[in-house]
């Protein structure tokens, strides 16, 4: 069973890559970005980080089922386009592990 679990969240993760390239080189033209974040891209970032920090407080979902939603999201940020998305990454981390030690310390 967990090598199927696992099996899923890398599908996730390489569907989301390319979904996430394919969408970048749309939307934007620029080869670099300097200094602009994306605030659909930050959306995504900061709630698939949540989403596989803190897979146990959505209480209504399987974890596995939203580490799985989770590695998509994260990895369509991951995956843009060289120069975008770091940004964003990062916001989503620092707000994803902040609420993860909140939770692990203080509850």
């Amino acid at each position: 069973m967990t090598q199927t679990i696992y099996l899923l969240y890398i599908l996730s993760f390489v569907l989301g890559s390319i979904l996430g390239l394919v969408l970048s080189y749309r939307k934007y033209k620029a080869p670099y970005a300097l200094g602009k974040i994306d605030v659909i891209a930050l959306v995504l970032a900061v709630v698939g980080w949540f989403m596989v920090l803190n897979s146990v407080l959505v209480t209504f979902i399987p974890t596995y089922i939203t580490i799985t939603i989770g590695v998509f999201l994260l990895s369509m940020v991951l995956g843009m386009r060289p120069g975008y998305g770091r940004n964003e990454t990062f916001i989503g981390i620092i707000i994803a592990g902040v609420v993860w030690i909140i939770r692990t310390v203080i509850l």
